[in-house]
């Protein structure tokens, strides 16, 4: 056991010193290549300096905003129990879905035609790969991404500092239009339905007090009354030997006795019908608040401005990348040579 341990250790120790003896070696090729390494470096990052003055300097404009939670107007008002608050900002599920509708296709259609983007980007809208061609440059130089705060942020690039201002506070704009747009047309469907229904209820009441109006022009006013009033006048005729006027009086709640039924079912359906008409205009007023009001879906807490400073490209960035990516491409062409000798 104690031999086996000890040949462990050996062998811990000897691939420790191989692979320090490797890296040593590595090292001093490394040394001994320096000054090819150091001219494939300074020859890159010249290259990569001149390259980035090629590349048209674009500035950066952005927007700050908070999603705001898309509420009921109409429930805010007309509810006696009010579920949310609407003047809490929203959570990072209002926010995720305000930033679905800032990266939709509407949002971007709107922007591309309002500003003429294929002229102001040179793309010919006609060319086959066009509508592809405009979402890619769109995508490089507009983008939006929640923050470790819960805000959203906009930003846009282009060459022209007033341009890329103008285009991140319409892109804030018309994400707030959209999204109540969407919310107004989901409400309007709503109140479609909830008129319709409160119309069909309305005519409901409607022909029944047109029977009820029937009812009484033959002298049915109140059924359960005048029944029992009659009652009592046929009781006090017969009581007091009046055969004559309790004949009459019979005869009265003969002829009102076919309508006992219909006069009855009329009140009651009357009663259900005028709770519901309640419930219905309540629901109806509701939607229609929520098909007619504007609520902000955002807050804006930092408005666009031109910028003075060129946001790209950064050139000591790409200087310095294009260095260190030549020396390596020399070192490793440098070591595939020593190893093919």
């Amino acid at each position: 056991m104690e031999r086996n341990r000890f040949t462990i250790l050996h062998t811990m120790d000897t691939t420790s010193s191989n692979q320090n003896v490797q890296d040593a070696t590595l090292l001093r090729r490394v040394w001994d290549w320096r000054q090819p390494l150091l001219i494939a470096g300074l020859l890159g990052g010249l290259i990569s300096a001149a390259a980035s003055f090629l590349i048209e300097p674009e500035f950066q404009s952005s927007v700050v905003l908070f999603a705001l939670p898309q509420q009921s107007m109409g429930a805010q008002f007309y509810e006696e129990v009010k579920r949310e608050d609407i003047l809490a900002y929203g959570e990072t599920e209002d926010a995720e879905r305000l930033l679905q509708i800032l990266n939709s296709d509407r949002i971007r259609r709107r922007v591309i035609e309002k500003y003429d983007l294929w002229s102001h980007y040179n793309i010919d809208r006609d060319e086959a790969g066009a509508q592809a061609a405009m979402a890619k440059v769109y995508a490089g130089k507009v983008g939006a991404n929640l923050t470790r705060y819960g805000s959203i942020r906009i930003e846009v690039y282009d060459a022209a500092p007033e341009m890329a201002r103008n285009l991140a506070n319409d892109i804030a704009q018309l994400t707030d239009s959209v999204s109540n747009q969407l919310r107004n047309d989901r409400a309007r469907e709503a109140l479609h339905y909830a008129e319709r229904s409160l119309r069909q209820n309305q005519n409901e009441i409607k022909e029944m007090e047109g029977r009820l109006g029937d009812l009484r022009s033959i002298g049915i006013y109140d059924f359960p009354i005048q029944i029992e009033g009659l009652n009592e006048q046929y009781a006090t005729a017969l009581a007091e030997g009046q055969t004559t006027r309790a004949e009459n009086i019979q005869s009265k709640m003969e002829r009102l006795a076919p309508y006992a039924n219909e006069y009855n079912q009329l009140t009651t359906k009357l009663e259900d019908a005028y709770e519901q008409e309640a419930v219905l205009k309540k629901r109806y007023d509701l939607n229609k608040l929520d098909a007619e009001s504007q609520i902000p879906a955002a807050f804006v807490v930092d408005r666009a401005a031109a910028s003075d400073k060129k946001a790209r490209p950064v050139r000591w960035l790409i200087t310095v990348m294009g260095a260190v990516s030549l020396a390596l491409a020399a070192l490793v062409f440098l070591l595939m040579r020593d190893a093919i000798r």
